[in-house]
């Protein structure tokens, strides 16, 4: 079942800029193990927090991806980059696109009868 993978990681001090310039770069390469779409996420709050994701029609996509020799060798690479541990988890697709909500009637109750008592609404 297809779904996305967000892995939260956490620069360590000062490293922040250049981790964001390499997770970016292989984060990239989920494209080469059948990810439909990737993302790296930095919070403007703490600027030291990365979201990474990868959506894969398949969880063993996602485990050739991260046992990959790119992932692995960009972990070992940056160990003293990111704090561990990497708690990555698989998330199901539950709502996407705009909300459109129905436009409520002017005076209203959301009935159209502009709220008048003795008025029936069905």
């Amino acid at each position: 079942m297809a779904g996305t993978v967000i892995v939260p990681w956490y620069a360590t001090g000062f490293r922040a800029d250049a981790f964001e310039k390499d997770l970016g770069e292989v984060a990239a390469t989920a494209l080469r193990y059948g990810a439909s779409s990737y993302a790296v996420y930095r919070s403007r709050d703490d600027r030291y927090k990365f979201q990474q994701l990868a959506a894969f029609e398949d969880y063993l996509e996602w485990e050739r991806f991260w046992d990959g020799p790119e992932m692995v060798y960009f972990r070992a690479a940056h160990a003293s980059w990111y704090q561990v541990p990497l708690l990555y988890g698989w998330w199901d697709l539950s709502a996407a696109g705009a909300v459109v909500g129905e436009p409520v009637a002017s005076g209203g109750n959301g009935h159209g009868n502009g709220g008048r008592s003795g008025d029936i609404v069905q």
